[in-house]
């Protein structure tokens, strides 16, 4: 059975940092792209990061580029997401996803195969 359970949520002031750790098991995912989306209360569920098999490409959200850092480490089965620079608008419940279907970093949600349970994320101001 495949599992994907997040970590690192939390509560952050505005201009704080998190990390966000996604740990995999039950298939390897080291051949496949990875990624992360948030859903805030009242809103879809949006994309935010994803990144290709080998961690040699990353894309972002326009709304989070030059804030957060995506990367993986394939032999521990892990991705994860730095937030810097924190803002209230990024008060969402984080999801990471993975696909068994492509290795290239992809953004639409309805590739995605495979979904944590989400984490908290919130940034007062």
């Amino acid at each position: 059975q495949v599992q994907l359970v997040e970590s690192g949520g939390g509560l952050v002031q505005a201009g704080g940092s998190l990390r966000l750790s996604c740990a995999a098991s039950g298939r390897t995912f080291s051949s496949n792209a990875m990624g992360w989306f948030r859903q805030a209360p009242g809103k879809e569920r949006e994309f935010v990061a994803a990144i290709s098999w080998s961690g040699g490409n990353a894309i972002y959200a326009d709304s989070v580029k030059g804030r957060f850092t995506i990367s993986r480490d394939n032999a521990k089965n892990t991705e994860y997401l730095q937030m810097n620079s924190l803002k209230p608008e990024d008060t969402a419940v984080y999801y990471c996803a993975a696909t068994r279907r492509y290795a290239s970093a992809i953004s639409r949600t309805y590739e995605y195969d495979y979904w944590g349970q989400g984490t908290q994320v919130t940034v007062s101001s």
